[in-house]
């Protein structure tokens, strides 16, 4: 009886090994470039400090109804943003997306909502950018612990909580707030998307989109009633779609 306990045992603990490499192997892989301790300081002191604060002092968005309010930056509130990448969208990674930027939110001179940009460029964190509103914010906030993913190419936002894909916003996807896919689902309606515009394609070698190299992910809208044309990066190619319907936003570079 002893002896048919200890092998009764060993094929218990066998299995549970098994259950749990299985569950290893199926989980989905975080997103590359997740900011550290030491990121979030700095981040604190480069969005917190004169040089922003004087940024936002001078920053005005058309339209912006100006109210009681002093510039500042809330360094305290931290949203990392994340897009796919062309190695996850072609298929040869299974990590999903990486890191674009961190938003800040933050207020202008004249009181307007808005957010800033703090990109990681080499050891250093600059600010590459102040939006208006606050949409990091506000999307993080209804992630609910996952991480948040943009779609840039289309303005569309989505919460990653492992394998499943939940859509804050689908913009042009045709996806309702709120409906849920799975993480490989997703790679195959992106795959749809961008395989035929990924670097090394024929998009790419023609120079399709105005150009490859850097980091562009929106033009400013001249009008608020204008639908922006949204050129974007994608594993360091740039692509541009046009005729993409996105709500616009303004951004000070």
């Amino acid at each position: 009886m002893s002896m048919l306990r200890k092998a009764l045992g060993v094929a218990v603990l066998a299995g549970a090994a098994m259950l749990t490499t299985n569950a290893a192997a199926s989980a989905a892989d975080e997103p590359a470039g997740a900011p550290t301790a030491a990121d979030t300081a700095a981040i604190g002191q480069l969005t917190g400090g004169p040089a922003t604060l004087g940024r936002l002092a001078t920053t005005k968005f058309p339209g912006a109804h100006a109210a009681a309010a002093q510039q500042a930056a809330d360094p305290r509130t931290q949203v990392p943003v994340y897009e796919p990448t062309a190695a996850f969208v072609a298929g040869t990674s299974d990590v999903p997306a990486a890191l674009a930027y961190v938003a800040v939110p933050a207020r202008t001179g004249d009181g307007t909502a808005a957010t800033v940009w703090a990109e990681r460029q080499g050891p250093a964190w600059t600010v590459v950018n102040v939006a208006s509103g606050d949409y990091e914010r506000q999307y993080a906030r209804a992630a609910a612990g996952g991480y948040l993913l943009h779609e840039p190419q289309v303005n569309a936002w989505y919460a990653v909580h492992g394998d499943v894909v939940t859509v804050l916003d689908g913009s042009v996807t045709g996806l309702a707030a709120n409906a849920k896919l799975s993480l490989k689902d997703y790679r195959a309606a992106l795959h749809r998307r961008y395989a035929d515009k990924l670097p090394g394609s024929a998009y790419d070698r023609d120079g399709a989109g105005g150009g490859y190299g850097g980091r562009e992910r929106a033009v400013p809208a001249a009008d608020s009633g204008d639908v922006p044309v949204l050129p974007f990066v994608l594993g360091g190619g740039l692509v541009l779609l046009v005729g993409a319907a996105a709500v616009p936003r303004l951004r000070r570079q």
